[in-house]
This record gives structure tokens, sequence and C-alpha cells, in this order.
């Protein structure tokens, strides 16, 4: 007879001892201290990081430890206005997320965030649709467009562009049901017609559409549905991420000479024999969730990240990682190269320079078919894109700069302005170039030198606007 097994034995150290989250205001006078202690596993440092930074805060220093059977960390982090966080829903949404009643260890107790969100904001029952292939002017402007033909209501989508190739994420349901699409031909009809898309005048290339898989990785001509608590557990970010890390060797194939070389990030790894870790150094520009794209991309390598310091003097991030494989071993030579390489690419990818395009109005089937063929019609491409609803509101943010590469001129702007502003409210925003963010007008702090150059749409605060 073989001995009784209590299941709930593995869940017993987690009720004993359960997350803690501190949300600290006094200790510093310029930002807000967010200190986590917890039971370690594997991918927790991520899943921190991924509530901080969906949240929009910022974070100029970082102290994590994780060896051992323990996990604690110390962010400072600010807001988007370079304040503190004193906001109560921030704080309250934080405890949630990362204190005893989270999800943080995998337990019982349900997700912390119910149902599929991009942010803070649950988007429902819905389709995911994920696009990948080769880039090119207009391509978002067509994939919306056949989406619209096939009466696919857009909720919400993030696409983002790097060295010619794209990734794109879409969650849609049914214009006419509102509910997720079920119709097995309406499917087929929407993959043959996205794929013919992407393969645009090239006849392939190498593109690929896929209705995503529950798993959120395989390429498979079929759907899976959402409501209430069910959907993906694959965060919008890390599974762009992964699908642009399966090209990497396509971009490092590319010489990946878009960039300046002064605008690259610098990246080593060495090996610490007194610990017998390997250490990754990061130094490059600072900017929003730059500790998020660096730890995914090593979580997803297979990497843990046992120590960690993160600082910024303003302009530029240091982070200095001490990992090892999760077999524990440290890095080979060729591992090594791979992990410098897979960072540049990680990190470069959410850098935009030309204008953000930042519209609100009411949705409607083929509003974002609308909005993306005026942008083709002027000359521009699009090299990032957020969008999402807020009950009937549809808020967008497009990155955008000239399809030839020079400085969008300012007529065409106005020529924007007039265009799409008659159907919508429009606000047009520069994105600094990475050279005039590295100057500092005389008087201007380093953090006010940082809240400028990163000062990207916040979909928070403008969610707390709507439900006001």
């Amino acid at each position: 007879m073989l001995p009784y097994f209590d299941p709930e034995y593995e869940n017993f150290s987690q009720r004993i001892n359960p997350p803690r989250v501190c949300i600290d205001n006094s200790t510093c006078s310029d930002c807000t201290l967010v200190k986590v202690d917890s039971m370690n596993k594997n991918g927790i440092l991520l899943e921190v990081v991924q509530v901080l930074s969906d949240l929009d805060l910022a974070i100029s220093k970082a102290y994590i430890t994780s060896d051992g059977g323990w996990f604690m960390d110390v962010f400072h982090v600010v807001d988007k206005q370079g304040q503190k966080v004193t906001d109560e829903k921030t704080i309250q949404h934080i405890e949630k997320a990362l204190g005893p009643e989270s999800n943080l260890l995998g337990g019982a107790k349900g997700s912390s965030s119910p149902g599929r969100s991009v942010g803070m904001h649950s988007i429902g029952d819905h389709t995911a649709i994920e696009l990948k292939g080769p880039d090119r002017t207009g391509l978002l402007s067509e994939v919306f467009a056949v989406l619209a033909e096939l009466g696919c209501n857009v909720l919400a989508a993030e696409a983002w562009t790097h060295r010619a190739r794209v990734a794109c994420v879409v969650y849609v349901n049914d214009a006419a049901s509102g509910q997720a699409i079920d119709d097995a031909r309406k499917l087929s009809r929407i993959e043959h017609r996205l794929r013919h898309v992407l393969r645009g005048h090239n006849g392939g290339g190498g593109a690929a559409a896929a209705v995503r898989d529950d798993d959120g990785c395989r390429p498979v001509a079929h759907a899976n549905f959402f409501s209430g608590g069910g959907g993906s557990n694959t965060h919008v970010d890390r599974r762009l991420h992964q699908l642009m890390h399966a090209d990497v060797d396509a971009d490092l194939d590319g010489g990946g000479g878009e960039a300046e070389e002064e605008d690259r990030p610098v990246v080593s790894v060495e090996h610490c024999e007194e610990k017998d870790y390997s250490v990754v150094n990061v130094k490059c520009r600072d900017r929003s969730k730059l500790l998020f794209d660096i730890v995914c991309t090593l979580t997803d390598m297979q990497y843990v990240v046992s120590h960690a310091s993160v600082s910024s003097d303003g302009t530029y991030g240091m982070q200095e990682l001490y990992i090892r494989g999760k077999d524990g071993g440290t890095l080979e030579k060729d591992e090594a190269g791979r992990v410098i390489k897979c960072l540049e690419a990680a990190i470069s990818r959410r850098v935009s320079e030309g204008f953000t395009l930042e519209l609100c109005g009411r949705d409607r089937v083929g509003l974002l078919s609308d909005v993306t063929r005026v942008l083709r019609e002027h000359g521009l491409t699009v090299t990032r894109a957020d969008v999402t609803t807020v009950g009937e509101q549809a808020i967008s943010v497009f990155y955008v700069r000239d399809a030839s590469g020079q400085p969008v001129d300012m007529k065409t702007i106005e020529g924007l302005r007039a265009q799409i502003g008659q159907t919508v409210m429009l606000n047009v925003k520069s994105v600094p170039s990475s050279a005039a963010a590295a100057g500092k007008s005389p008087g201007q702090t380093p953090s006010s030198v940082a809240l400028s150059r990163t000062s990207f749409f916040s979909f928070g605060s403008l969610f707390a606007k709507l439900r006001a």
C-alpha cells in the first residue's frame, strides 16, 4: 500500500509565507519604494517587473536578490509625471497584484487580473490573432482593412517593427455578435486573407499568420475562445518579444546596421569566479520598460536572474545581472555571444523616433482601417502601434516616421490633423532623437531629461480620465 500524500502539502509553505509588498513613500523624497518579499519561484522577477511596467512606472533604481528559496526586491519608481506614486487605485492594484491575495506563486487563489488585459484594462471575450513577417509601408493598413471587411471588430492590438520585420498581436471579436469568432470557415478565410497580405509582393519571405492556440505558441489554423477568467496567460509584450526573437538569426544576418554606433546598447557577459555566476552588464539610453525587456528576454532564453542592480543617471540606464541557466550552469562562450545579440535586439525593438499620433474617438468597425489608410496616403510608415478600447471609446497610439527615412514634414502633420481630426481627437507629439535626448538644456535635471525623453502616451492616465 502506497503512503498517503496530501496534495496541499506543496502549498503549505506558501500559506505560511505568502507574498508581501510594501509601498513606501516616506524613505525617499523623490520616489516611491516598492518592496516585494516572497518565496522564490522560476519567473517571479518577470511577473513583478511586468506589473510595474503595465502601470507605466519608471524604475530608476532596483536591488534584486533571489538566490536560494527567497525572493527580495526593492524598486525605486515614479509615475509618468516623475512624481511619487500616491494614486490610491494604483497602490491598491500593486498590493493586489503582488501581495498575499495575488497569484504570484501560482497558488489556488486565482489570478489577480482575470481575463485578457492590455495594461490594466480587460478586453473580455475575443479571438487572438498573431502576425509575423516582412514589414513594408502600409502593411498595418492592409491588415486592418481585411479585418474590417470580414466583420471583425478590433478590441486591442499591439504591433512592433524592427529591422524590416513586423510582429503583431490583434484581439478581435465578431462585429455582429460581439463574441469570439467560432465559425471555422470564417477563421479559415481570415487566415487565408492575412497570409496573402503578409506575403505582399514578395510571394513569401517567411511570413506566418496564426490564430493563437491556448499555449500562445503554436501557429495553428483554429481559435480558442476566452471569457470571464479564461484566456492566454502570455503577456502581450512578452509574446511580441517571443515572436521577434524567433527571427533573431535573420536579424543578425542583416547586420543591424540601421542604428548609429553611438546609440547601440553596450552589452557584455563576464564570468564571476568567486560566486560561479555569469554577469551580464548593460548600458544604454534609459527608457520606459527597459528592465522588463531585458528580464523578459533572459527568462525566455531559460536563464535565471539571481541578483541584479539597476540604476539610471537620467540619460543612461546601467544594469548588472548575475545569471545562471536553469540547470545551474554558467554561460559558455557561444551562449554568451547569443545572449549579447538577443539583448541588443530586445532593447532596440521598443526604441522609436519620429512622431506619436494619439487618437481617441468613438469606436466603430473599420475605424483603424480608415486611420491607417490616411497614414499610408501621407507617406508615413508605422513603426509601433498600441490600440485598445475603453467602453465605446477607441484609444490608439501610432509611432510613425517618413517612409523614406527623412524627418516628417510639418505640412504632413497639419494634413493629418485636418483629415483625421474631423472624426477623432488627435494629439501629435514629437519623439526626440537619441542625440537630442542625450543633450541637457541649462537647468534641466537628469530626471526631467528622462521624462522628456520617455514621454510616451499613458493608457493608464487616459483610462482614469474616461472613468471620471
